[in-house]
């Protein structure tokens, strides 16, 4: 029996990534002038990104975040 020796570890790598961030949807987003974004951080669960959220809040009073669902995930995370 023939055995496939072509190498495919880079889209596998590719696609655990991928679906990585498919399973972080929930985002944390601090919100900048003239209507941009910058995401701060990505979590599985609404709940968990709230309280991460409040926690922000408290050490950044000036600063504005927002919590919202990124069906995109394609993002980098600064």
């Amino acid at each position: 029996m023939t055995q496939n020796t072509q190498c495919n570890e880079h889209k596998t790598s590719t696609q655990t990534v991928t679906y990585k961030n498919r399973l972080n949807s929930w985002v944390i987003a601090r919100l900048l002038p003239d209507t941009q974004r910058q995401i701060i951080a990505r979590f599985r669960s609404r709940s968990d990104a709230d309280g991460h959220m409040q926690r922000l809040r408290q050490i950044s009073p000036g600063d504005n975040f927002v919590v919202m669902f990124d069906c995109q995930a394609d993002e980098s995370l600064n």
